[in-house]
């Protein structure tokens, strides 16, 4: 915040660029932050915080989820193709998928198609823990959007997914894959 005051202090009107007296006019010509963005922030992150907690109880991380959303909507996705998708390195990819395999809820098969490649496909005990995984992802959003009825909710979204379009944002994708370490070992669910 400090930043962006000093920034704006250090403008000239003749240095604005076109694009920021186009906002300008959007904003109506005011450019103090209205917090909006804080928000979504202090909300993004309390939510992956939350939502980190909750798929730790049943084993999994939050990458996992996302990995195994996609290969449940793709399956036969490979490998190669699921890193692309998500945006990670596919060095990363193949510890994501080995973790999820070495756990049994992923497998492997080679390629009708090309025999270089894998197919991912969940298992039976991927179907079961992916059902589990619906029930945890609604209970969070239930109890994240707890103040807001179901138009605020609706509303919510539709605003939210016209931000992420507008930025950029590959829909349904979390763009902290990108940014994904190498972790030591699976989570184990508490027992």
């Amino acid at each position: 915040m400090i930043l962006f005051i000093l920034m704006s202090e250090d403008r000239s009107g003749e240095d604005r660029t076109r694009e920021n007296r186009t906002e300008d006019k959007r904003l109506g010509g005011d450019r103090r932050p209205t917090g909006a963005a804080f928000l979504l922030a202090q909300l993004g992150a309390h939510a992956a915080r939350r939502f980190g907690e909750r798929v730790a109880q049943i084993g999994l991380t939050p990458p996992d989820a996302g990995v195994l959303r996609k290969i449940a909507a793709d399956p036969g996705i490979s490998q190669q193709a699921l890193a692309e998708h998500l945006g990670v390195m596919p060095s990363r990819m193949v510890g994501l998928v080995d973790d999820l395999e070495n756990q049994g809820i992923v497998e492997r098969r080679r390629s009708t198609e090309d025999r270089r490649n894998y197919e991912l496909h969940l298992t039976q005990k991927g179907r079961q823990v992916l059902d589990e995984l619906s029930r945890i992802a609604a209970e969070h959003e239930e109890n994240l959007c707890a103040a807001l009825n179901k138009e605020e909710r609706t509303q919510l979204r539709d605003l939210c997914r016209r931000i992420a379009t507008e930025q950029g944002l590959t829909p349904g994708v979390h763009p902290g894959y990108r940014h994904l370490e190498r972790r030591s070992k699976a989570p184990e669910a508490p027992r």
